[in-house]
């Protein structure tokens, strides 16, 4: 046979080769994907997460734990109700992990730490896990959207990944559709005006007030809105105090709805400082000099037990499965 014919058909060998290993590899991936769709019952599918078991493969000698970590509060009742809460329910769901938490605020965790009642940051609590062994670690947020504290959260996680055999990160209470959906069917819910449970209809409008964020992640608060009234629930608003929808976007939907009484309720983890003074002061007053009767709910959503079991699902979705990054996904896919 002529060289060149043998160069040919060894090129073209290889060429097949090549390229049937990629294909496997597609394969492989895809598959690996449908299967974490598969198992993930009532949790994410955002196509960012894979099946993999975080206990497995633990070896003798490893420890686990689960770090709560909220931005905190010095309200002593709110967080009563809401932090400790969460964190007793944490340790009843998951008797395997060791339970400890963090605050992310630290103006909050200085001012406690100050009147005797000690809370670490992030960082101090890891570093703490790490003194004491663990070498596995779940960090549940309680943060509502994934805005800039989910990711300073991150970043702090990642800076610890070599001194841990593993961490892996949960996801705010609103990170995919599915949680949205939740969240609004249970805020209907719970805040269906007296009248309209009795099938009448109710001029009662609620007005659920978020933080809000300077990032684009405050899209998040239109989305609840725009799913609230989708579903029919036309007399709920969201505003938020330091981002979109603002104060007047919610006022201009109060008054083309001819609102006349309003229940303002926070739309955050706790009813802690802005909860009391610029919910229950500043836009309680706002809208009281525009004629209208306001009640202000100081309910933190960290005291529903249902909004409390979309964490414990978070944490519990995250002991089977592991966040994929695009990188990796490309690295994949290519």
């Amino acid at each position: 046979m002529p060289k060149w014919k043998k160069d040919i058909t060894s090129n073209k060998s290889e060429y097949w080769k090549t390229d049937f290993f990629d294909i496997m590899k597609k394969i492989l991936f895809i598959l690996s994907l449908l299967l974490s769709s598969f198992l993930a019952v009532n949790a994410h599918e955002e196509g960012n997460f894979v099946a993999s078991d975080f206990l497995a493969g633990m070896k003798p000698g490893d420890k686990a734990a689960l770090l709560m970590v909220h931005f905190g509060t010095s309200y002593e009742d709110t967080r009563t109700l809401t932090i400790d809460a969460i964190n007793a329910k944490a340790k009843e769901a998951f008797p395997q992990l060791e339970v400890r938490e963090a605050y992310t605020s630290r103006i909050i965790v200085r001012k406690l730490n100050r009147q005797g009642i000690g809370k670490k940051t992030p960082l101090e609590a890891l570093f703490g896990l790490r003194a004491e062994g663990y070498t596995h670690v779940i960090v549940q947020s309680t943060n509502i959207i994934d805005g800039v504290e989910m990711e300073s959260l991150r970043r702090d996680v990642e800076s610890m990944l070599p001194f841990f055999k593993e961490i892996r990160v949960g996801t705010p209470l609103l990170y995919s559709v599915e949680d949205a959906e939740k969240v609004v069917e249970i805020l209907a819910t719970r805040h269906a005006p007296v009248s309209a449970k009795k099938g009448k209809t109710s001029k009662e409008h609620i007005v659920l007030v978020g933080h809000g964020t300077y990032t684009p992640s405050t899209a998040t608060y239109s989305q609840i809105d725009y799913m609230l009234k989708a579903a029919g629930h036309t007399n709920f608003h969201i505003g938020t105090i330091e981002g979109y929808p603002t104060f007047d976007t919610m006022l201009a939907q109060l008054k083309a709805a001819k609102a006349k009484s309003v229940k303002l309720v926070p739309f955050m983890f706790v009813a802690g400082d802005h909860a009391n003074n610029d919910i229950a002061g500043d836009w309680k007053e706002a809208l009281e000099k525009e004629g209208l009767t306001v009640d202000a709910c100081m309910e933190g959503l960290g005291q529903v037990p249902e909004i409390q079991d979309i964490f414990i699902e978070h944490i519990r979705f995250l002991l089977t499965h592991r966040m994929v990054g695009i990188m990796e996904k490309k690295a994949l896919i290519n």
